[in-house]
C-alpha cells in the first residue's frame, strides 16, 4: 500500500492510497499537552506513548458507529487496527472546531473569569477557527461565510449535528460512570454539502469526571474505556 501524506496534525496524518484514490486518517502515538502534562485541550504535542494510537483507533470505531446507529453520519468507512488506519470519505474540512460545554471548564473559565464546573442547560456551543497562530479564535457564521469555510446553512446543520452526537456521547459514557463536561469536534462536507462528523472521537476531544470527581488525562481514559468496552 502506497501511502502519500496528505497532511500532517498533531495526533493524526490524512494520508491517501495512491493505488486505489482513497483517503485515511493514520492514528499516532502522539499526545496533546505541555510541559510533560497530557491534557486534550492543549494545542501542542506533550509527548508519545506507544499503542496509544491503535487504542485511540479502537475507540473512535466504536463511537462512530454508534452515531451511525442513532442516525448520525460520519465520515467512518472501516478500520484496519493493526495499521492504525481508518478509512474515510473523501470530504471537504473545515478549519473548524465545533465546541459543546455541559459545564464550564478550561479556556472558558480564563476567558470569563468563570469557576469550574458551573452547569449549562442547555449546552453552550462555541465554534473555533483552527490557527494555532492566532490562538483558535472564536468564529461566527457570518465570518464562516465571509471567509468562504461554510455554504449557507451548513453552520446551523452542522451545530444540529454536533449537538445530537453529544447527547449519545453523554449517555453512553454516563453508563460507563463518566460525565461529559465537554467535547470539540469536527465535520466535513461532500460535494452535495452534505454534513458529517469527522476527525474522530476519543478522550483526545473530550473532558470527562469520574466517580470521585477527578478528570482523567486522555491516556488513562482511554486505557480505562478499552477495557471496559472490551475492545
Amino acid at each position: 500500500m502506497a501511502m502519500k501524506v496528505l497532511y500532517t496534525g498533531k495526533t493524526k496524518n490524512v494520508v491517501l492510497d495512491e493505488e486505489t484514490n482513497v483517503v485515511h486518517l493514520f492514528f499516532k502515538d502522539s499526545m496533546t499537552g505541555e510541559n510533560g502534562v497530557f491534557d486534550p485541550g492543549s494545542n501542542t504535542v506533550g509527548g508519545s506513548v506507544e499503542g496509544k494510537g491503535k487504542i485511540g483507533l479502537a475507540i473512535s470505531k466504536y463511537f462512530f458507529e454508534l452515531m451511525e446507529k442513532n442516525g448520525i453520519p460520519t465520515h467512518n468507512l472501516g478500520c484496519d487496527i493493526d495499521a492504525g488506519l481508518m478509512k474515510v470519505r473523501n470530504l471537504t474540512v473545515p478549519k473548524l472546531e465545533f465546541i459543546v460545554r455541559y459545564f464550564t471548564a478550561g479556556s472558558m473559565c480564563r476567558r470569563f473569569s468563570l469557576e469550574e464546573g458551573i452547569p449549562f442547560d442547555p449546552p453552550y456551543a462555541e465554534v473555533t477557527l483552527k490557527d494555532d497562530e492566532m490562538g483558535d479564535p472564536l468564529i461566527s457564521e457570518r465570518i464562516c461565510l465571509m471567509k468562504g469555510i461554510l455554504k449557507p446553512g451548513q453552520f446551523d446543520e452542522a451545530q444540529k449535528i454536533v449537538l445530537a452526537v453529544g447527547e449519545v456521547l453523554k449517555k453512553e459514557l454516563a453508563a460507563l460512570d463518566l460525565k461529559l463536561i465537554d467535547f470539540k469536534i469536527e465535520v466535513g462536507y461532500d460535494e452535495t454539502g452534505k454534513i458529517f462528523v469527522a476527525d474522530e472521537i476519543t478522550p483526545d476531544i473530550w473532558r470527562v469526571k469520574d466517580p470521585e470527581g477527578n478528570i482523567p488525562n486522555q491516556l488513562d481514559c482511554s486505557n480505562m474505556l478499552f477495557k471496559k468496552l472490551g475492545l
